[in-house]
C-alpha cells in the first residue's frame, strides 16, 4: 500500500512526494526497502503496488524494473479497506486460491531475516485454518500513536500464532500504560496475511456497500469504463480495514513480531531512532546548537542556530519550516489539515 501522504511527516512529506519515496535512513527510499525486504519470500512478479493517480509517476520511478502489471492505481485514496478490496479483486483473477500479504510501504524494519520468518509463520497460519492474520509488535513503551491488539495467551495455534481477543484504537497515555503493564497487548503493525477468498468474503459480510461497489467495478467494460471506475471508486466510503473488517471478524490470529519495527509515523520517531550527541540532540547537518538539548534539527540548505532550547523538532525545507515540541509531533497533521482547509496548495 503506497498511496498515503504521511501528513505527520510534513514538510518533507508532500502530496507529490510522500514519506514512502523519501530516503529517511540509508540509501534507499522506504518503498524500495519494503520491496527489497520481501524478495526472499515473494517474487517481483507477485508484488502489486497500490497507489493513487497523483503518485503513480513518482512510485514507478522508485521501481524501474517493475512492469505495468505490478501497479494498481486508485483514482483517489479511500483508506485501507477499499485499497485492499480493490487489490484482492485483481489478485483473485490470477490466483483464486492464493494467500495475500498486505504491507504498508513506509515501515522501517531492520531485522529482515526475522521479519521473513514471521511472515512465513503467518502464511502457514492463514493456510492452516483460513485465519485473518496480522503481525503484532511487542511494545517497548506506552505509545499513543499506534493501535493495539489484545491476544489470548491461552489460545495458541500449532503455528505459534495466538487468537486475537480485541483490537484497540490509539489510546491515551494512561490507557497505553495499562496495556503495557497487562502483558497481553501488542502494537498493531498494519501488516495482514489472509487468503484472497477470505478477505473478499469478510468485506462482503462486514462492508456490503464496499463489496457492491467492487462488484460494480468488476463488471465494467468497454468505452467509458475508466470514467465509471473513477466515479464508483471515488464514491466509496473511506474506512480502514481494521475498523471495517478486523474488529468485527471471527477467527483472527496474531503472530508476535520479534523484530525491530517502526512505522516512522512522525518526527519524534525519527528522533528516537537516530544517533544523538552528548546533549541528546539529533543534529543531521552540522548546525550550531548552544545550550540545546534533546532536539532534532534538519536543514540541508540553511544553517540553523539554536540557543537555550530543548525538546524541539526543527525541520527546514526550501519553502517551509516546521518548529514543534517533540511531544506534539503527532499533531503536525493539523498543520496539513489547516493548509487544506485554507487552500494553501503550494505547501502541500
Amino acid at each position: 500500500m503506497a498511496g498515503g501522504i504521511g501528513s505527520r511527516f510534513w514538510p518533507h512529506s508532500r502530496k507529490k512526494k510522500p514519506k514512502q519515496v523519501l530516503k529517511i535512513f540509508g540509501d534507499k527510499t522506504l518503498l524500495q526497502e519494503t520491496v527489497t525486504r520481501i524478495e526472499p519470500l515473494i517474487a517481483p512478479s507477485e508484488i502489486l503496488i497500490v497507489t493513487t493517480e497523483e503518485l503513480i509517476g513518482h512510485i514507478q520511478k522508485q521501481l524501474p524494473d517493475f512492469g505495468e502489471d505490478n501497479f494498481l492505481v486508485e483514482p483517489i485514496g479511500r483508506n485501507t479497506a477499499p485499497c485492499i478490496g480493490l487489490a484482492a479483486q485483481k489478485l483473485i483473477k490470477s490466483d483464486p486460491d492464493g494467500i495475500m500479504v498486505v504491507l504498508p510501504a513506509d515501515h522501517l524494519i531492520s531485522d529482515a531475516g526475522r521479519f521473513i520468518t514471521c511472515l512465513e509463520q503467518a502464511i502457514e497460519t492463514a493456510k492452516m485454518d483460513d485465519s485473518l492474520v496480522t503481525i503484532g509488535i511487542t511494545p517497548t513503551q506506552p505509545e499513543t500513536g499506534y493501535g493495539y491488539i489484545q491476544y489470548d495467551p491461552e489460545d495458541k495455534k500449532p503455528t505459534g500464532a495466538y487468537a486475537v481477543k480485541t483490537f484497540a484504537e490509539k489510546p491515551t497515555l494512561d490507557t497505553a500504560q495499562r496495556f503495557l503493564a497487562s502483558g497481553d497487548f501488542l502494537w498493531n503493525s498494519g501488516i495482514f496475511i489472509w487468503s484472497i477468498r477470505r478477505i473478499l468474503s469478510e468485506i462482503e459480510r462486514s462492508l456490503p456497500e464496499l463489496y457492491a461497489g467492487l462488484m460494480q467495478i468488476e463488471a465494467l467494460e468497454g468505452e467509458g469504463a475508466e470514467t465509471q471506475f473513477q466515479h464508483i471508486y471515488s464514491g466509496l466510503r473511506s474506512i480502514s480495514i481494521d475498523y471495517g473488517v478486523m474488529e468485527r471478524a471471527e477467527n483472527v490470529a496474531v503472530v508476535k513480531g520479534d523484530f525491530n519495527w517502526s512505522d516512522i509515523g512522525n518526527w519524534a520517531e525519527v528522533y528516537r531512532l537516530s544517533s544523538k550527541d552528548a546533549d541528546g540532540n539529533v543534529n543531521l547537518d552540522g548546525h550550531i546548537l548552544i545550550d540545546t538539548s534533546n532536539c532534532l534539527v534538519d536543514s540541508q540548505d540553511r544553517l540553523i542556530a539554536t540557543v537555550g532550547v530543548k525538546d524541539l523538532i526543527i525541520i527546514n525545507t526550501k519553502d517551509a519550516i516546521l518548529i514543534c515540541h517533540r511531544d506534539s509531533a503527532q499533531d503536525v497533521k493539523r498543520v496539513v489539515e489547516h493548509m487544506e482547509r485554507n487552500q494553501m496548495d503550494k505547501y502541500l
